[in-house]
């Protein structure tokens, strides 16, 4: 029979689970990954003080590449850094430069019914597009930055298994890839580049439908709707359900959850190793 002090011992780490749940769902950071991320937000912020706050979503990036002497120039996007459940999902996209796009925008600006819509539309003019996942594994062994910057080159090299060789990549944010053509960064590039935006959505609506399709697999924890983000819905099924393989288990509250988990294991398994009666 369990012993009391297990019983007790079980009830405290019922309570640390609750309270790593009601915790905020950011990521856990070491601290070189922290002042990475200090070092991205200063760059960010000192961009945006010298560029509008509104920008048009356009072919400017793209006719400077081509003026360059780029021909095939590929807009390169990332989705589900932040979630706490599923892969990191990338595409990168060639458009033809002759392609009607107006009021395509970043994916965050586009309501679900506008992003299927020019999903559709992009699917079809582009000359070519390729969408790649990162699964939970890597994003916990090799953390949720590189990678979305893995994700992003297997997205590339999709283009060229389909036979298409991009001379010029233009990625969102300030991170460039391992690739050997020439890029160039551009923080909240999914808004200024008609590229790039569609990159945004292709990635978006596959990710989306993804999580749609994992909610059927692992029910209660609302991912049809919250996409595995970090919302309270979510957090309250973790602290009631558990978590699952497809949960990140470097981000916080899954870290701290699972920790818990494993301490309530030995306590049931070796309770007469772990305490006296």
């Amino acid at each position: 029979m369990r012993s009391q002090s297990a019983k007790q011992s079980s009830k405290a780490i019922a309570l640390e689970r609750k309270k790593a749940a009601d915790r905020a769902g950011k990521p856990r950071e070491t601290k070189a990954q922290r002042l990475e991320r200090l070092a991205a937000e200063q760059l960010e912020l000192e961009c945006d003080a010298e560029v509008s706050a509104e920008w048009v979503c356009g072919w400017e990036f793209e006719l400077e590449a081509r003026a360059g002497g780029s021909s095939l120039i590929a807009g390169v996007d990332e989705v589900g850094r932040g979630p706490l459940f599923g892969p990191v999902v990338a595409a990168a996209v060639i458009l033809p430069g002759e392609a009607e796009l107006g009021g395509l925008d970043d994916s965050k600006k586009l309501c679900e019914a506008e992003r299927e819509h020019f999903d559709e539309i992009v699917r079809k003019v582009a000359l070519a597009w390729s969408v790649a996942e990162v699964d939970v594994r890597t994003i916990d062994r090799i953390n949720i930055l590189q990678a979305s910057r893995l994700a992003m080159k297997i997205a590339v090299e999709g283009l060229s298994a389909k036979g298409w060789h991009p001379d010029h990549l233009l990625i969102d944010g300030n991170q460039k890839i391992d690739a050997v053509c020439r890029q160039t960064t551009i923080v909240q590039g999914d808004g200024r580049s008609f590229s790039i935006a569609a990159a945004s959505v292709i990635a978006k609506v596959h990710r989306d439908r993804l999580l749609c399709e994992l909610d059927l697999q692992f029910p209660g924890y609302g991912l049809a709707r919250n996409k595995g983000y970090s919302t309270r819905e979510h957090k309250e099924a973790l602290l009631r359900l558990g978590i699952t393989e497809m949960h990140r288990r470097s981000f916080a509250p899954v870290a701290e959850l699972f920790e818990a988990e494993v301490e309530e294991i030995d306590v049931e398994i070796f309770p007469e190793i772990l305490f006296e009666d």
